[in-house]
């Protein structure tokens, strides 16, 4: 059963992050055990506290959702090693005769070449025509001619080769086998048998007959091999001895793994045209056959967007993904889908507050653990009841998961906001928390800090103005703040890179040396972003 990730945004947030795990939580206890949270970025030191502190691993990591090979029914025939049989490799088309092409593989399953119907056709017609097999192991032809080895020069024999001629009898000599390098098919004649054991023929086959003890013991280097089958029926057969490794396709064989995007290989197919194309897995062993119907209706990936909708913040290829709800507390942005879905978006201060109240609709209580993250993660989006953005809802929520957590809020709430800072690089701290915008023709990146010191980190500032600057000229942006947010100051000291004017217009603020302190300004969200909408909008 594929999953359906629940993933929040980019660079994810204690919020994002727990609103995941608590929301595919909830489905799962419903019965919908193919939930499964996820992350699109690395864990903040802030919500790896948070989640040590309530014994929960970090969500599976995704990196997109583009429809890959994986995603696609592709066919999964029998895959046949290099010595099987010609034979038995027809019995297989036949077996499924929807199957084009067969992969050949070497002993460890890696690919070897890829086996058609044509290359048997064609090995028939010339094959059969020149009459000649050429190192043909003894047990293929024992094997295809349901046969058995009759004396002691066939145990000793691992290969056949010759001319496979029918004995005919002794008064058409000129029309006798007249080389060792031959395959005698012969019935009931005697005659025939003695003359292709003095002459020590590569093989010997006897056709519905037995032969007498003094011939089969008689000194020569042929092995005798006897089949049920008359020799018309056995000269066909033994031509199918030959092992596929030797006919099958090994120039030029396109093939394609589990982890391709579909894109990728419909570009592929359309440029080289083969029937079929083998897939192998990460180990390079095969797992199936792709054809050109396999790609036209892919599995999409299912997903449940959470403490988000906006495109630019969510997982790379949402566009090619079935996104089945949406549960949030930020602004409607450019997030469309082919279908009605699921959404709930509510003036909240975090997801977790949303997702709490689901449970209670459902006649749920989250465990004590989870309920206790809960708790983190409002306490974290609404910087202890601190942001704008906090609403009576926010703290009730968090107080009664934090009674069924059996935990305090403020010491939570400290512990939350105490995550070092000091032993981490700029580019750590800037992009832990890192959103990008664009607002009436403007691009801008605003990243937030939230800290009960933010003088000490401003100490860092040279070191993340370079940041940031480099930042800005890569991406060409007009604007990029890094918002340090401190809760006992309750205020945003501000580094920027960008226009003066546009910072104290925007805050009515006097900056200085690229900074300025914002007071009572505690989000992006609501404080920051809203104001920049404003004066360019």
């Amino acid at each position: 059963m594929d999953p359906i990730y629940v993933t929040g945004h980019r660079n994810p947030d204690t919020d994002s992050i727990v609103a995941a795990i608590s929301y595919a939580a909830l489905r799962n206890a419903c019965g919908d055990r193919e939930y499964e949270a996820a992350c699109l970025g690395r864990v903040s030191d802030e919500t790896q506290i948070v989640l040590d502190r309530f014994g929960f691993q970090p969500p599976k990591r995704i990196t997109d959702l583009y429809n890959q090979v994986r995603d696609l029914d592709f066919d999964k025939p029998p895959i046949l090693s290099c010595g099987v049989t010609m034979s038995r490799a027809w019995d297989e088309f036949q077996a499924y005769p929807a199957i084009a092409s067969i992969p050949v593989v070497n002993e460890d399953g890696t690919l070897y070449g890829i086996l058609s119907r044509t290359d048997i056709a064609d090995y028939n017609m010339s094959r059969t025509n020149a009459g000649v097999l050429e190192e043909v192991p003894l047990f293929n032809a024992v094997s295809v001619l349901e046969g058995k080895i009759l004396n002691d020069a066939g145990e000793s024999t691992d290969t056949i080769s010759g001319e496979v001629t029918i004995a005919l009898p002794q008064s058409r000599e000129n029309l006798l086998f007249q080389s060792p390098q031959s395959i005698v098919l012969c019935g009931s004649q005697p005659d025939m048998i003695r003359r292709a054991l003095e002459m020590n023929v590569s093989c010997l086959v006897l056709c519905q007959t037995e032969i007498s003890e003094e011939l089969r013991t008689l000194p020569t280097q042929t092995c005798i091999i006897s089949t049920p089958f008359d020799a018309f029926r056995a000269a066909r057969l033994i031509f199918q001895s030959i092992p596929v490794g030797r006919i099958c396709n090994t120039q030029g064989v396109v093939s394609f793994h589990l982890d391709d995007r579909v894109d990728t290989v419909r570009d592929m197919v359309l440029k080289y045209r083969h029937p079929s194309y083998p897939i192998l897995d990460s180990d390079e062993k095969v797992v199936g056959i792709l054809t050109r119907y396999h790609l036209l209706r892919p599995r999409r990936k299912q997903v449940v967007l959470v403490d988000h909708n906006e495109a630019s913040q969510s997982v790379p290829g949402l566009e090619e993904a079935e996104i089945l709800a949406i549960i949030d507390h930020h602004r409607l942005a450019d997030i469309q889908t082919g279908n009605p879905i699921y959404v709930r978006n509510e003036p909240v201060g975090s997801t977790n507050t949303i997702i709490a109240e689901m449970y209670q609709d459902r006649g749920l209580m989250p465990s004590a653990k989870l309920a206790g993250m809960m708790a983190a993660a409002i306490l974290s989006d609404t910087v202890m009841f601190k942001s704008p953005t906090c609403t009576q809802r926010d703290i009730r929520t968090a107080e009664r998961m934090a009674r069924i957590a059996n935990v305090s809020l403020d010491e939570l709430g400290h512990e939350i906001f105490s995550a070092a800072v000091d032993n981490k690089t700029a580019e750590e701290v800037f992009f832990t928390d890192y959103k990008e915008f664009h607002i009436a023709g403007h691009s801008l990146a605003v990243s937030q800090l939230t800290c009960v010191d933010s003088p000490s980190v401003l100490k860092r500032k040279d070191d993340f103005l370079a940041l940031m600057k480099k930042t800005a000229e890569e991406k060409m942006f007009d604007l990029v703040i890094l918002m340090l947010t401190d809760v006992l100051l309750e205020g945003t000291q501000i580094i920027y890179v960008g226009d003066d004017d546009t910072i104290r217009q925007a805050f009515n603020v006097i900056p200085k040396d690229n900074t300025a302190f914002l007071p009572k300004v505690m989000s992006r969200k609501k404080q920051v972003i809203p104001m920049l909408s404003v004066l360019w909008g």
